[in-house]
């Protein structure tokens, strides 16, 4: 409903494995679908290199511009993965060894009759004040510091983490979207697209174009928090564009 707060929140992908093309990223669009449906807005998006100031200096940056920073990747095992002592660094905490993290880690191990390795053991390393962010397939758990979220670089963990931690998370009112498809390029509505933002400033309007199998189409999206003055742009629109012979 209008009126209600706006929550915001940056994404912080941390990896060399990004930034050199050998791994793809899916996990933004992911988290961006989940944080708008609950009412939250995601602001930016940033990709650092595995690299303990660059990855600090992002931390304090977007923690302090927003309300909530998700951050992805580099919670693992290997000595390139650095997040949480980035994270603590970042936020003047010690870290070490999580007694909780430990006891959900070596009864992981037991049961599959892994040898907790120093390695492993390094995933139950948490800034101290933390709290849990339950994984519900590998168990290594991720952690939430402040307004700080750390969750795993691996697509389907990080999902279940983000399932976990969202009952903790404030959100504020959601983001609604209608969407208008077009048989057209985007340049033959742009003016009139331009003048129909301009008669409702309040209402966040974009186009988009898109192109398959030689043809070209347009979709034009508006987005508000408010349903009646959603439905109102949208209503005005379309007889604007059957005026014109679009629709």
């Amino acid at each position: 409903m209008a009126g209600e707060p706006i929550v915001t929140a940056a994404a912080l992908v941390i990896g060399d494995e990004i930034l050199s093309g050998r791994t793809r990223d899916r996990n933004i669009d992911y988290i961006a679908g989940h944080l708008t449906r609950i009412g939250i807005r995601l602001k930016e998006v940033r990709v650092v290199a595995d690299d303990e100031a660059a990855i600090v200096a992002a931390v304090n940056e977007l923690r302090a511009r927003h309300t909530y920073l998700f951050t992805t990747g580099g919670i693992g095992p290997t000595h390139d993965d650095i997040t949480a002592d980035a994270v603590a660094k970042a936020l003047g905490v010690a870290i070490d060894i999580d007694a909780r993290a430990l006891e959900l880690l070596q009864a992981y191990f037991k049961k599959r009759g892994v040898e907790p390795t120093p390695a492993r053991l390094r995933m139950a390393r948490i800034p101290h004040g933390a709290k849990l962010i339950r994984n519900a397939i590998s168990v290594a758990p991720g952690f939430m510091l402040a307004n700080v979220i750390v969750l795993a670089g691996v697509p389907e963990v990080m999902q279940v983490m983000l399932d976990d931690v969202t009952p903790l998370l404030a959100t504020g009112s959601k983001l609604l979207t209608a969407t208008i498809w077009l048989d057209c390029a985007e340049g033959e509505v742009a003016d009139l697209f331009a003048t129909h933002q301009q008669t409702f400033p309040d209402v966040a309007m974009g186009c988009y174009p898109s192109f398959s199998e030689g043809r070209v189409s347009t979709q034009l999206v508006l987005r508000s928090t408010d349903s009646a003055r959603l439905a109102a742009a949208r209503q005005d629109l379309e007889v604007k564009l059957k005026a014109c012979g679009f629709l």
